[in-house]
């Protein structure tokens, strides 16, 4: 099927209204780290267009209509959506459709993720959905927008064509998205004067205005001490007509900030084009990212080098992170930008999380190391162990304990345990008190029973206070597989070694007995996972460890995700690994010259160690 209504960006002035006399939607829309334009909510947009018909080179503040974005503010000058908190910067773009597609008649098309909340679809796929909808289609096949999903109207629903997976759909009707119709306003500059109407009082209000007032400063500033401008040197001998013709330009993150005209060897350069004309360049100070899309495009290929003396300040943006504090740099680009000053925030580089594609005949066997595979199941309940009789196998009574503290109830070990009335066990008093095998820590009988009760009784206890483990320790981990090959790529810092390969893969589930929510559905995020080992001796007794480590379930657990927050689902369980292949801009990566050494100590504080394996 053809894809119908797909926006389009127009060539033109400043912002790049559509042509006179015709109207178009407008949808206001964000770059996400997928690299997908998000659309704004229709409330959202009408609120920018309003602001940007008052101001069109000001700020606009995102969460005066909606709650939800209370940290984000919009910089008309640079098209970035900037949040306060994290100093994350965002492209954002004026995107336009025709008024009869979807979002001109305030339709929007969902679909249900995980958590149950719906999430829109991108506005050229709603556009897409909503034209076959009309047309009274039974299906939509969405792989030529770049999608392996199928869209069934009739269930209303969503099939990803490799998983076979299905998720809900639904349309609703909302707020139309802003009509525009003639040619752009006069633009104003920025910082602007004093309104004549009450200034707002609100958190965000008050910093966007005491940004534009230390721009001002700035700006009053820069032209009391600036001299006057000394005449262009002419190009060097032999080089082309125009090479030394570098202007500033007031755009950051990721925009070109000194440009060159684009003359070929053999051309004369070109006279710079009046800004209002089709494609031409903008002049110094005017809203350069506020250009449509490809024109902004352009004008970043088109810088080779930051010149000397420009600072440029490594800032996250998208991905990644960068060394100076995020929030710091951004509000520094921000106000250096106002002030007419070049900056270039910098975006900082991506990890390079997976080796190039390697052959199926390049994927060898670990030497050493038999097999290739390893699967666990679902855990099979051993025979209930008796706490008592655990407890007593690993501890040798005391008769004269020392008058110090129990340190699992905290109560002195000469009186009875903490737990006397609330746990009770036919043979242990309160007062007996005993000594662990190899680390003589001594406890309360009833506490070290009550402590395994409350644990995974695997039939293997582990000293509260050194952490020694006593007997074989298992873990939760949800049934799986892991794989293990080499690959004939070289990790940064074994130049010379090639690399062992982890793949492990955790299904979605439902929590056995042993978790924490018994019944309830778990989810696994970011399966198959990919983690890394240098091909040599020290790498290969890792993996030898790692593989007993999965046997016993003790890589993964069932827990709150510690980076979206999310609860029952597949964590990492205290032993680390490395994810990222050819860098190490995450701290998971390589070069690292203690990894190995830290992750072995990692699997004995599990009770996974080749000593352990041997005794």
């Amino acid at each position: 099927m053809s894809r119908p209504g797909q926006g389009v960006m127009m060539p033109g002035s400043g912002l790049g209204f559509p042509p006179q006399n015709v109207a178009r939607v407008v949808v206001w829309e964000w770059l996400n780290e997928h690299s997908r334009w998000r659309p704004y909510t229709a409330t959202v947009c009408h609120h920018i267009e309003n602001v940007l018909k008052e101001d069109a080179r000001g700020s606009v503040v995102l969460g005066q209509v909606d709650a939800q974005l209370v940290p984000y503010i919009i910089d008309l000058q640079s098209m970035h959506q900037f949040r306060q908190d994290t100093g994350t910067m965002r492209p954002v773009r004026r995107n336009f459709y025709d008024p009869s597609s979807a979002p001109g008649k305030g339709i929007v098309w969902e679909w249900e993720n995980d958590g149950g909340a719906w999430t829109a679809y991108d506005m050229d796929i709603c556009i897409t959905i909503q034209n076959a909808y009309e047309k009274q289609h039974p299906w939509l096949d969405l792989s030529s927008l770049g999608f392996c999903y199928l869209i069934y109207f009739n269930s209303m629903s969503q099939m990803n064509r490799q998983t076979r997976r299905r998720r809900r759909l639904r349309r609703r009707l909302d707020l139309a998205y802003p009509l525009t119709v003639g040619s752009i306003p006069k633009s104003q500059s920025w910082p602007v004067g004093a309104s004549s109407g009450q200034p707002c009082s609100c958190q965000q209000c008050l910093l966007v205005n005491s940004t534009r007032a230390a721009s001002n400063a700035i700006l009053a500033s820069q032209r009391r001490k600036a001299p006057p401008a000394p005449p262009q040197p002419p190009p060097p001998p032999g080089g082309p007509p125009g090479a030394l013709a570098v202007r500033p330009s007031a755009t950051f993150a990721g925009a070109a900030l000194w440009a060159a005209p684009a003359a070929g060897p053999a051309e004369p350069a070109a006279p710079p084009r009046s800004p209002s004309a089709p494609g031409g360049a903008p002049t110094p100070g005017q809203n350069n990212l506020n250009r449509p899309g490809p024109q902004r495009a352009t004008g970043v290929s088109a810088r080779a080098s930051i010149p000397p003396g420009v600072p440029a300040l490594p800032v996250k943006n998208l991905n990644g992170t960068g060394p100076v504090h995020p929030a710091l740099a951004g509000m520094t680009g921000i106000l250096l930008c106002a002030a007419g000053l070049p900056v270039c925030l910098t975006r900082a580089p991506k990890p390079i999380l997976h080796p190039p594609p390697v052959s199926k005949s390049d994927v060898k066997p670990v030497p050493g190391v038999p097999g290739v595979c390893r699967k666990t199941k679902k855990k099979h309940l051993k025979k209930s162990k008796n706490p008592e009789d655990v407890v007593r196998r690993y501890m040798q009574k005391v008769k004269n304990p020392p008058d110090e503290d129990c340190t699992i109830c905290m109560e002195r070990l000469v009186t009875a345990s903490g737990y006397e009335g609330v746990l009770r066990h036919k043979g242990v008093r309160p007062e007996l008190v005993g000594r662990l095998g190899r680390c003589g820590h001594m406890y309360h009988l009833l506490c070290l029973v009550a402590m395994y009760s409350n644990g995974n009784k695997d039939g293997s206890l582990q000293c509260p206070t050194c952490k020694a483990i006593y007997g074989e320790k298992t873990g939760t981990q949800p049934p799986g597989k892991m794989e293990f090959h080499l690959i004939p790529h070289s990790l940064p810092g074994f130049a010379d070694t090639q690399t062992i390969r982890i793949v492990y893969d955790i299904p979605t589930g439902i929590q056995g007995p042993e978790h924490p929510n018994p019944g309830k559905k778990f989810t696994a995020r970011g399966f198959p996972r990919h983690c890394y080992l240098p091909n040599n001796e020290k790498g290969r007794k890792v993996l030898r460890l790692l593989i007993t480590a999965w046997e016993r379930r003790l890589i993964f657990t069932i827990g709150t995700s510690n980076t979206t927050g999310e609860s029952d689902t597949v964590v990492w369980n205290e032993i680390h690994h490395k994810t990222e292949f050819g860098s190490n801009l995450t701290g998971h990566g390589y070069p690292d010259a203690s990894y190995l050494d830290n992750v072995l100590a990692e699997l004995t504080a599990q009770g996974v160690s080749e000593a352990a394996a041997k005794a």
